[in-house]
């Protein structure tokens, strides 16, 4: 059975400078707080500002990155949608030239919105001078 994508939005963040935990037993752990996003889509839109978001990475051998990103965002609707998602990335090329790959989940109460809690969604991205950049498509 073949996989469809099917466009789902645009998602772009704004991050502040990376509190350095260090290097612990499963590698250098960093956490990246998340400002602002907004996402923007036919199918989904809206924006997130501060709060409990940011992104819990954590670098191990071999310049491998594990990233474990949390935070809400309110539609232009009203709705608020919980996400979350996993991804990697490999850090040795240079800033600018990594590709990002998360697998985003959603969650809300919102029956407007229901259908997203249905969804698994993959998302490929790249950095930006001020944050992240991503594009996201539901798996279908």
């Amino acid at each position: 059975m073949p996989v469809e994508l099917i466009p789902l939005c645009t998602l772009t963040a704004v991050v502040r400078p990376p509190v350095m935990v260090g290097e612990g037993p499963a590698g250098t752990r960093m956490i990246i707080e998340v400002e602002r996003v907004r996402i923007e889509g036919e199918r989904l839109a809206g924006e997130g500002e501060g709060g409990p978001a940011g992104d819990w990475v954590v670098i191990g051998p071999g310049g491998v990155a594990t990233l474990d990103v949390r935070f809400t965002f309110t539609t232009g609707d009203g709705a608020v949608i919980f996400v979350q998602y996993g991804g990697r990335m490999d850090t040795t090329p240079p800033r600018e030239e990594r590709i990002i790959h998360v697998a985003p989940r959603f969650e809300t109460s919102d029956p407007r919105y229901a259908w997203l809690n249905r969804v698994q969604a993959v998302g490929r991205g790249g950095f930006t001078p001020e944050g992240v950049v991503y594009e996201w498509y539901e798996v279908a």
